[in-house]
């Protein structure tokens, strides 16, 4: 497995933003980093990327958002709330999993045995002073 590494200051996340989705062969995409570190803030600049005029907010106790694109959807998961498989089974993860449409998920380790195979793997580290790292499977 092969890592991409970009570093960036905030002010440029929306180039950062597009060389990343230029890079996504799946659309699972799993996003990983601390509480803070900019998952939301990045899906933000991902989904300008993809051309969507919605503005990502974290799931965090919705647990999954959708966002519109012009030809496709975005959900947005957020499984930090979480406690167990089963309570991801209650909500319906089978049917968005099952779907042909983007997955964006935070927290994804909380239901790590059901995340699909083909997912690519980002994660954000905050470097401080406006400053990111982020490292992208492919």
């Amino acid at each position: 497995m092969k890592t991409l590494e970009f570093t960036y200051h905030i002010k440029d996340i929306q180039k950062v933003a597009e060389a990343v989705l230029s890079h996504l062969h799946t659309k699972t995409v799993l996003f990983n980093g601390d509480m803070g570190a900019g998952k939301t803030t990045f899906i933000n600049a991902l989904l300008k990327a993809m051309n969507s005029n919605d503005e990502a907010s974290s799931p965090t106790f919705s647990i999954v958002n959708e966002y519109r694109l012009a030809d496709d959807k975005v959900y947005h998961f957020d499984f930090y709330r979480i406690e167990s498989i089963e309570e991801a089974y209650n909500f319906g993860i089978e049917d968005y999993l099952n779907s042909d449409h983007w997955l964006f998920m935070e927290w994804s380790e909380r239901i790590e045995d059901l995340v699909p195979e083909a997912h690519q793997t980002l994660t954000i580290t905050d470097l401080q002073e406006g400053k990111r790292t982020i490292k992208l499977t492919i």
